[in-house]
This record gives structure tokens, sequence and C-alpha cells, in this order.
């Protein structure tokens, strides 16, 4: 529901009766959650056997550490590499600069230093890239202005993306038995089809930026704002106001494309925001933010290390080893899934956005709000995977017609969301599972908007409920998509509907939520009375 954002700023409600119900509520339930959870991972529970192989030696009090997730294992086992390549790559650009006049001089150094570094990571597949990145530039540059541009832009894009995946990452041998001993020099990252995803996005942004350009240059920008040459640019409009014609040539474009601390996996930025930050570089950039952002990560990496140590539901999920588990057991594992998804995510992403913040470069946040403080399906995915969130609304949202064809629109974004993520069922179900859900908030916030009844003292309840079922549905879609997939889903909803404890401790659950949804209710309040925009999200 809109009801937050819609109706008008009311006194706070943190010290009445209603609220010191809610904190009761928060202090019985919150720990007793985690303790279900740690509860399940017990060496004395009837299944830990059926999962333990999955476990690993950790470094905390003794205990065994859930490194089974191999996304965020691989990140984690290659964190200290990681920490050096940044530091390496930092202290040679610092060096380089010194001895480098202007902003061309800087872009020609980062397009060589990233194209080693990508050579080490990819041994000699760094030539595929090379040649894939190439064609997608000459693709841009020669169709210019013409209609054909965007369109051959996301056909050859797309189509990169399905062959990858169908010849996994091609071999040498494959095109030809005289140079398959090309293959033996993998690099470090032999599959670097996985990461290229990344740099499809990347491709289509300065195809498009230039395509954009040739429609409106720069110097009209300038034309039109008089302040525009002098004064420093505003975020918005380092993403919007085109960079000069020259400055989409094919030095810059590597350099961006292949730009190291934003490569393996964001976030991202688009072309014009990159170069314009070449120029003048982001005032938000400030030796104590990024002092401040470093302490943060570190924290969550140990509160990540902490949670990996003590509940193993990642294990327990990948095993299906809940025959037999009560509902709130059920629930607690489905639920500390979408928690460790959350922050397998929130890290690397933290970690690569703070390496570019040290580099002098600006990156939006990824995740801007705590998984467990989202109400509306639609506001999730604008504080969730943020950036990508920003650049499908440029590069797809709104050239499709954005809000005018919206209902239309969400199927073909979230069903190419789905298949830039992995080409699997799964995500498929995951992404039209996603619009499904949507459909009744829209639906709801149209019939039941709060120029209607806002002025009503049920609105607040009403947007509630609808509120809870928002979250139950976004709960079920991204287990689909991201954990156990339909078939645990299937086990998981066949337990809690199939028995009277189980319907019994949905509604429970329903009740839980919609504590806390009006608990963020009034969190959004508070940011809006502080003059706060995450209340917007």
């Amino acid at each position: 529901m809109y009801y937050i954002v819609q109706y008008s700023v009311h006194p706070s409600r943190w010290n009445t009766l209603e609220f010191y119900f809610y904190y009761v509520c928060f202090i019985v339930i919150v720990p007793y959650m985690f303790y279900v959870a740690h509860s399940v991972s017990k060496e004395t529970n009837p299944h830990y056997q059926e999962y333990a192989s999955r476990l690993s030696d950790g470094w905390l009090f003794g205990r065994k550490v859930d490194n089974s997730d191999a996304q965020y294992a691989q990140f984690r086992d290659n964190l200290p590499k990681l920490l050096f390549l940044a530091t390496l790559f930092i202290g040679i650009n610092k060096t380089i600069a010194t001895y480098t006049q202007g902003t061309d001089g800087r872009l020609r150094s980062l397009a060589l230093t990233s194209l080693a570094i990508i050579a080490a990571l990819h041994g000699t597949s760094a030539l595929k890239i090379l040649i894939i990145i190439s064609t997608s530039y000459c693709i841009g540059r020669l169709t210019g202005g013409s209609k054909l541009n965007p369109l051959l832009s996301w056909v050859f894009n797309l189509g990169v993306l399905f062959l990858n995946e169908a010849n996994n990452g091609y071999s040498f041998g494959t095109l030809h038995p005289a140079i398959a001993w090309l293959d033996e020099y993998h690099g470090v990252l032999p599959r670097w089809h996985i990461l290229f995803n990344f740099v499809m996005l990347r491709l289509i942004s300065f195809n498009m930026d230039y395509y954009w350009q040739t429609k409106k240059t720069r110097l009209e920008y300038e034309k039109s704002d008089d302040d525009l040459k002098v004064s420093a640019l505003s975020d918005r409009d380092r993403i919007d106001i085109p960079c000069k014609p020259a400055d989409y040539n094919y030095t810059y474009f590597l350099a961006y494309v292949l730009y190291t601390p934003l490569y393996l996996c964001g976030p991202i930025l688009t072309y014009n925001d990159f170069i314009s930050q070449m120029y003048i570089p982001s005032p938000n950039v400030t030796r104590r933010f990024v002092a401040t952002y470093a302490i943060r990560l570190v924290a969550v990496i140990l509160l990540m290390e902490w949670t990996l140590h003590y509940i193993y539901v990642v294990a327990i999920s990948k095993e299906k080893a809940w025959d037999g588990d009560t509902p709130l057991e059920l629930s607690m594992i489905g639920y500390f899934n979408l928690v460790i998804i959350w922050m397998k995510l929130l890290i690397p992403w933290r970690f690569f956005r703070l390496w570019a913040l040290a580099d002098g470069v600006w990156t939006e946040e990824n995740m801007v709000r705590c998984m467990s403080n989202n109400f509306s399906a639609q506001r999730f995915w604008k504080s969730w995977h943020r950036t990508f969130n920003r650049w499908l609304i440029r590069y797809v949202y709104v050239p499709l017609g954005g809000a005018k064809y919206f209902m239309f629109n969400m199927w073909i974004v979230f069903t190419f969301v789905a298949l830039w993520h992995d080409i699997e069922l799964k995500l498929l179900a995951w992404g039209w599972l996603i619009c499904l859900f949507l459909l009744p908030e829209i639906i709801g916030s149209q019939l039941f908007s709060y120029k209607k009844f806002g002025n009503k003292p049920y609105y607040r309840i009403v947007c509630g409920i609808g509120a809870v079922g928002n979250i139950l549905m976004m709960m079920i879609a991204n287990l689909v998509g991201f954990c156990v997939g339909l078939d645990g889903m299937k086990d998981m909803l066949s337990q809690i509907f199939g028995t009277r404890d189980g319907l019994l401790f949905l509604v429970s659950v329903a009740c839980t939520l919609f504590v806390g949804v009006q608990v963020m209710f009034e969190l959004r309040e508070s940011e809006k009375r502080r003059g706060d925009k995450r209340y917007l999200m």
C-alpha cells in the first residue's frame, strides 16, 4: 500500500500505549526467532547429520561454519586476495596520477591497468572479452543516432548472454584444435562469462548514452543552462547530461567497461556519470565518509560471520533437511535464508563500492534499507540492488513507455531481470511471481487510495493488513528464485497449509508481521519528519 507516502505527517506515536505493546512483542519475538533458527542448527537436532557434510571448520568459539553458499563462499575465501588487489590497484592509480596530466591521462592509465588485471583474472579468455566488447562498441559508434543503435545493441548483447551460457564461456579448442593450447592459461577466474552480466549492462549504457547524445548534445544543454559550465553537476545531472562527443572514444570506453572496482559485481554506474566524475570528482567522496563506510563494512562482515557460525539454514535448505519440522521451524529456515541472501549481496556490493570510493569514484549504495524493513513490493525493488533498479528505469522501463504502460512493461522488465541473473526456470518463475504479486498492491492502492479514505481512522489498519500480504508474497517469490526453488517452496507451503497447526501458525505470523508493519509505518514517518528522503523508498 502507499499509505506512508500519501498521508500527511502526524505527531509521533513512539510514546503511545499502542507502541509500548509493540515494543514488548519485539523484545519477546525477535530473540525467539534467533533461538528457533539456532535450535535447528544444533548437533543434537535429528537432521544434523543430513547436512553436516556441508559445514566447514570455523574460527569462532570452536563452531562449524556454514560456508555452503557457493556465491558468498567465493567472495569470503578470496577476501584477502581482493584486499591485496584493491590496495595494489589504488596504489598504482595514485602513483600514475602524479606523472600524468588531466582527465585524458587518468583514463588512459585506468584502461591499461584494468586490461592488465582482466588478463590476470581471466588469462587468455581476456581475448574473448575484448572481442565481444569491441564488437558492441563498433555497433554503437557505427550506427550512432540511427534507430539501429538501440535495436542492434540490445539484440547483440542479449544474444551474447545466451551464447555465453550455452557454450559455458566457449573454449579455444572448440573453435579450432590448433589454438586449443590457449585454454591452458585460464587465469585466476576461468569462468569469465559468469561476471559478464555486469559488463553487458555497461555495454548497453555506453551505446545508449552515445545514441541519446546525438539527439541532444551537451552544447545544447549548456546553451539552455548558463550555470552548467561553472557549477558542480548534481548526481542526476551527471547521468542525464551527455558527455562531449569526443568523450565517446574507445580508450574511455575500455576504462569504463573494465573499471576494476566495479567490474566483478558492481554497483552499476552509467557511462555519462563515470566520465563526468573523471572531469569533476563528486563532492560526496570525502576521507571521513570513506573511513566511516569501511568501519560499517567490517561490522557487517563480522555479523555475517556470527550468523554463519550459529545458524546453518543454507546447508539445511540445500539438503532439504526439514522433514517433520514444525511450521515455526520451517518458517525460520526460510526467513533466515532470506536474511543471509540479503547479507551475502550487501557485503560484496559494499566492498566493491568502498574500493571505488577509495579510488575517488562515487556510486550509489545498492542496499539502502534492511530486508526486514520493507512492506511495499514496489518500493522493495527501489531499495534492493538500487543501482540496477535505476539502470532498468533508464535503459528499459522509460524507453518502453514508462508509467503509461506500466502493466505491460513490468512483465518485460522482470523477465529480463530473471534471465539476466541466470537462464533457469526457477528464476523465470521468480520474475513472473514478482509481477503477479505486484498486482494486488497496485489494484489495492488505486481502489483504496488515501485521497478517498485517508481521513478514516481504520485506514492505517487496512494498509497494515495489505502490507502483511505483500511481505508474505515477497518472501515466497524470493525463496523460489534464490533459495529453495519451486519444489522446496511446495514442500514448505504444504506443511504450513496442510495441517491445523500450520494454519494457526500462519495466523500468528500474520499478527506478528502486522506489528512489524506498524513500526515500519512509524519509521517512515520519523524519516519524513526529519527530511530523510528514504521514506519514499
